[in-house]
């Protein structure tokens, strides 16, 4: 089977400005992912798809493909099947390449474990499942202990006698890490009206403890961000003496 990872990085961002560029430690944010892409066994073939010059300028020095998206689909209304589609057809019309499987690798992820796309991509493979996602467990902020106001009125969401944190009924919600969709599933959803509907009815998981990945959407993020690769750099300087 042949795998393209997909690293999708549009330019605008309300919560951190130009953050897919921003500099974090000695590279850009983007850079991690790109990285992360290359360094995976499991992936064939990388490329970036992207309405941000400074990022196609980046992936250009990793030697990366770039397929220049469209301005409808990079809006912050615009699905991301939309344009992983667009850039599956690009690269097949411009470098003849077909991938059996997309991994989707979004650009302002720079903490993620190290084997963690080809945790994804092999699950895939062996499970035969249209999709497979990276999750994490939702911790403290379980649907169980979540409360609705009306008015100041503070009702509980979901009725339940759960009350210590051990005895919740295990979820999980999906951290973004790393996910894999056959091209079968992305191509035979482009007229469903509903926006998950790529992800195909076998959907999988493979489970991350709940910091192993941060996904930049506001500042403290990146601060969070700044925090943990500053402490595995200590531990790996630390290992060499």
């Amino acid at each position: 089977m042949r795998t393209m990872g997909i690293i999708t990085a549009r330019a605008g961002s309300r919560g951190v400005p130009g953050k897919n560029i921003r500099e974090l430690r000695d590279k850009p944010v983007v850079a991690y992912t790109m990285e992360a892409a290359l360094a995976a066994n499991t992936i064939d073939r990388v490329v970036v798809t992207t309405n941000d010059s400074s990022v196609s300028t980046i992936a250009q020095e990793y030697n990366l493909a770039v397929i220049d998206r469209p301005d409808h689909l990079a809006t912050d209304s615009a699905r991301i099947d939309d344009a992983l589609r667009h850039c599956c057809l690009e690269v097949s019309r411009e470098y003849g390449f077909l991938a059996d499987i997309i991994v989707l690798l979004y650009a302002n992820i720079p903490v993620r474990t190290h084997n963690i796309v080809d945790r994804v991509v092999d699950k895939i493979i062996e499970s035969g499942a249209d999709s497979v996602q990276s999750m994490a467990p939702v911790g403290k902020f379980h649907p169980y202990w979540l409360y609705k106001l009306e008015n100041d009125r503070a009702t509980v969401y979901i009725e339940n006698n759960v009350y210590r944190r051990q005895t919740l009924p295990p979820l999980y919600s999906i951290d973004g890490a790393a996910a894999a969709v056959t091209f079968k599933s992305l191509m035979d959803s482009a007229e469903e009206s509903d926006p998950h509907a790529f992800w195909g009815t076998d959907r999988r998981a493979v489970l991350q403890e709940t910091h192993d990945t941060v996904d930049i959407d506001s500042l403290r993020d990146f601060y969070l961000a700044e925090a943990i690769l500053r402490e595995k750099a200590e531990e790996e300087l630390k290992s060499l003496t």
